[in-house]
């Protein structure tokens, strides 16, 4: 995934059990941006979530695999289970 425009937080979590991951797996943050392009690949095996983090955000998703062939591989996980979207001041 990349950002076209704005700035976004993605979240992504190695996933041990697809069907009752555990709650406190590590959750790896990035923060992409359009002013520092650049892309993020997901490996197979982890769970992905991304926030706009301003109004202007456009993120742009890539994947090897067919639109319909993605549905066989859609996982959905309550938002706030690994609670990744907090902002951690520095």
């Amino acid at each position: 995934m990349s950002v076209v425009s704005g700035v976004a937080l993605v979240c992504c979590v190695r996933i041990d059990d697809w069907n009752h991951p555990s709650p406190g797996l590590e959750v790896h943050r990035y923060v992409l941006s359009a002013e520092r392009p650049s892309v993020l690949y997901v490996p197979p095996g982890f769970a992905n979530g991304s926030m706009n983090l301003n109004p202007d955000t456009t993120v742009c998703y890539f994947s090897d695999i067919a639109a319909e062939d993605a549905a066989s591989d859609d996982f959905r996980f309550p938002a706030r289970l690994w609670n990744p979207w907090d902002v951690v001041e520095r």
